[in-house]
C-alpha cells in the first residue's frame, strides 16, 4: 500500500465498512482512479497509515466513491472487452 501511495499522483485513502464478506478495508486511489484495496484491523489503524504518508482519509460511508474511480473502473472494463474483440 505504501508503495502504491508513493508511486501514484494525489493518492487520498479511503475507509470502506466491513461487509459479510471481507472485513474493514482501506481503498487508496490516485488521482487517474487507479487502485487499491487492503484489509485493515482497524479505522485507527487506517486513519494513521494515511497520516504518516500525509494523504486525505475519507470514510466512504458519509462521502462515497469518488467519479474518477468509476471512470477508470469504466475504461478498464472497455479495453478489456477490446482486447477480447482482437
Amino acid at each position: 500500500m505504501a508503495e502504491f501511495a508513493r508511486t501514484r499522483v494525489g493518492v487520498e485513502a479511503y475507509l470502506e465498512p466491513a461487509t459479510n464478506d471481507t472485513g474493514l478495508t482501506l481503498l487508496l486511489i490516485a488521482t487517474d482512479g487507479e487502485w487499491t484495496r487492503r484489509r485493515v484491523p482497524d479505522a485507527r489503524t487506517a486513519r494513521q497509515f494515511a497520516q504518516d504518508l500525509a494523504m486525505p482519509f475519507y470514510d466512504v460511508n458519509f462521502t462515497g466513491y469518488p467519479q474518477r474511480m468509476r471512470d477508470y473502473n469504466a475504461r478498464q472494463r472497455a479495453e478489456e472487452k477490446a482486447r477480447r474483440r482482437r
